[in-house]
């Protein structure tokens, strides 16, 4: 949509928004015109006449005419409106939207257009909310009941001020008439859906992090705003550079490596199960699955951090490290991602174990890390957090990146899995086979039944591992004789 304006001068450069806000406002006093604006009538709202109303049809149709554009987007010039306070719906107050059919609608008054100069604040809210209260006899929608509340307890200081405002401006609207009690109630309604909306909703009054509530004031730049542009451009010049033939270069080398792994590009071998209902796909790659496929024992050589998410290939990499009897870092890695990952309730328990194990002098399985970074960790360990070990975890894999993992891609151990892997033949289905798979379709296991099933066998393996107390097997069975 085009609106054609004339060109700003220099002074309304420095306040764009309140230039645009104007020119909004010009094409609204337009279309509240008596002879050329949208035509409005009175109307019944329950049981009390409004005057001066119009429809959501009619608006639309008129800015569609005066603008030579579409409905489509003079309807969303008319949200816009709509969406800015300029006109409020009379039937959902809630829905800041111009809708193309008979819904009703007013123009808002100039006093609570955005463009004026008095700023709403929490106390002028806070009173309106507390008259509202009056009227509604403690009934709030939930939305404001929140807001009630909060500012209830913000403002505690001066409630009783609030309160009595609020009574005397009850008691002086029960003085008006009927008819221009309800358009007033439901233009400060507007007013306060436009500036304190419900949480959680969009408002076209947010501006950033912070909500820019009188448009007029110019921006002032002080020292601190010099001071940090200043370091801003200074950490630029020093951030390291890569040019563009590099960046694009190792872009192309990761699309070549990944491409035969991208089920968008490449087929899915044997069949892709979403295709063919057949779950051959999925069995062959189970997580844990004696052997795995030729494609998926070739990710492993992609990275080391490729090679750890596949738990088949980090229970491989374990055979290798033992053979090595180096399988303390991918114990103490796979201990802080557990640490990482698991509940809240078992994190200093955790942290405990994997300093007894790990960091402790005399640790049975001590790592070897730099003496600076043993000190961040063994003194974060006082008060642990899910991070705690973020830093040592980094420099152990760091660690198995430069030295171990290669190692593991030239042993006897990953040549043997990939002698081993299969590479399953493609299945070429007809379309009575196709709609056989769809009938013999089953439900596929649950992730949390596969992860209780693995924590099981994980107990298992760790109870088969444990030492034996002979004493405590004895007494257990000379109980029972």
């Amino acid at each position: 949509m085009t609106i054609r304006t004339a060109r700003p001068n220099r002074a309304q450069h420095f306040q764009p928004r309140l230039y645009c806000l104007k020119k909004l406002e010009s094409i609204l006093l337009e279309m509240q015109d008596t002879k050329s604006g949208v035509k409005g009538t009175e109307q019944k709202l329950n049981i009390t006449t409004i005057p001066h109303v119009i429809a959501g049809n009619d608006t639309i149709a008129w800015i569609s005419n005066k603008m030579k554009t579409t409905t489509e987007e003079a309807q969303a010039f008319g949200t816009m409106l709509v969406a800015y306070g300029y006109i409020y719906p009379l039937q959902n107050h809630k829905k800041l939207v111009m809708c193309n059919d008979s819904s009703l609608y007013r123009f808002q008054t100039p006093y609570f257009w955005p463009t004026q100069k008095w700023v709403p604040d929490d106390s002028d809210y806070a009173i309106y909310l507390a008259k509202r209260n009056i009227r509604k006899k403690g009934v709030l929608e939930p939305y404001e009941q929140a807001h009630y509340n909060h500012l209830h307890e913000w403002l505690n200081h001066k409630w009783d001020f609030i309160v009595m405002q609020a009574a005397e401006q009850y008691k002086a609207g029960k003085e008006r008439k009927k008819p221009d009690r309800v358009v007033f109630d439901c233009q400060e309604r507007a007013y306060w859906m436009v500036n304190r909306p419900p949480r959680c909703a969009h408002s076209a009054m947010d501006c950033g992090p912070e909500r820019l509530i009188d448009p007029n004031t110019d921006e002032k730049t002080t020292f601190d705003i010099y001071r940090r542009k200043n370091m801003f451009y200074q950490q630029a010049i020093m951030r390291s550079k890569v040019k563009s033939s590099v960046s694009l270069g190792a872009l192309v080398k990761y699309i070549t490596t990944y491409k035969n792994h991208d089920p968008l590009l490449a087929s899915c071998l044997p069949s892709n199960p979403w295709q063919t209902d057949h779950d051959a796909y999925w069995t062959l790659n189970m997580r844990r699955v004696e052997v795995p496929t030729k494609m998926r024992v070739e990710r492993w050589s992609f990275s080391l951090f490729e090679l750890l998410s596949d738990l088949r290939g980090r229970d491989d990499f374990k055979i290798f490290l033992k053979k090595e009897f180096s399988g303390e870092n991918l114990a103490f890695w796979e201990a802080a991602e557990e640490l990482k990952w698991g509940t809240s309730s078992s994190m200093s328990t955790k942290a405990e174990t994997i300093f007894k194990t790990f960091l402790a002098p005399g640790a049975p399985r001590w790592i070897n890390i730099d003496g600076r970074t043993m000190g961040l960790t063994v003194k974060g360990l006082e008060h642990p957090h899910r991070y705690v070990l973020e830093a040592a975890q980094t420099h152990v894999f760091l660690l198995m990146k430069k030295d171990t993992f290669f190692r593991y891609l030239k042993s006897p151990t990953y040549k043997d899995i990939q002698k081993k892997a299969l590479n399953p033949e493609p299945h070429n289905f007809s379309p009575a086979n196709l709609e056989q798979n769809a009938l013999n379709r089953s439900p596929g296991i649950h992730p949390i039944i596969l992860w209780q099933q693995e924590e099981e066998e994980k107990a298992k393996a760790a109870a088969a591992s444990a030492p034996v107390d002979v004493k405590a097997m004895m007494s257990k069975i000379d109980r029972k004789k």
